[in-house]
């Protein structure tokens, strides 16, 4: 029993600091967004360093020359 006297207030004390704590973060603007980022996985960045794409548009023109009649190379 004596332990309760214990446990009770500083369960009490913690919901007391988690409810700050809430108050807090929606007050600074931390659930401002919350869609955004969820939608931003779905589109793609645009990489300036991103090669993957434009080797596979080259021109034949482009290859040398000794290349343009050899079979491709696995």
């Amino acid at each position: 029993m004596p332990a309760l006297y214990v446990m009770i207030p500083a369960a009490l004390l913690i919901v007391a600091i988690a409810v700050y704590i809430f108050f807090w973060a929606v007050d600074s603007g931390q659930y401002d967004d919350l869609d955004g980022p969820a939608h931003s996985i779905l589109f793609d960045d645009q990489d300036p360093n991103h090669q993957a794409a434009l080797d596979e548009t080259k021109p034949a023109d482009s290859a040398p020359a000794d290349d343009r009649g050899a079979p491709p190379r696995a």
